[in-house]
């Protein structure tokens, strides 16, 4: 996926739900417009195409750790 900002290898990627998709795993292209390689953490990737995700830092994480789910 094409990047607007740099994220770091290892960053947690979310959908616009926040829902846990994956995980950066490469940066590559020309540094004025890098893409990024996720491995997926979803069994179904396909609903993921041609839609924008997301990363998390490391203080989003620990924000997100805390909040609790509603079913």
């Amino acid at each position: 996926m094409k990047a607007k900002n740099t994220p770091k290898i290892r960053a947690k990627t979310v959908d616009q739900t926040l829902r846990p998709v994956g995980t950066v795993s490469d940066i590559f292209g020309p540094v004025s417009s890098p893409y990024v390689s996720v491995i997926p953490v979803l069994s179904e990737t396909e609903s993921l195409v041609n839609k924008v995700l997301y990363t998390l830092s490391s203080k989003d994480e620990l924000s997100l750790k805390g909040r609790k789910k509603h079913e």
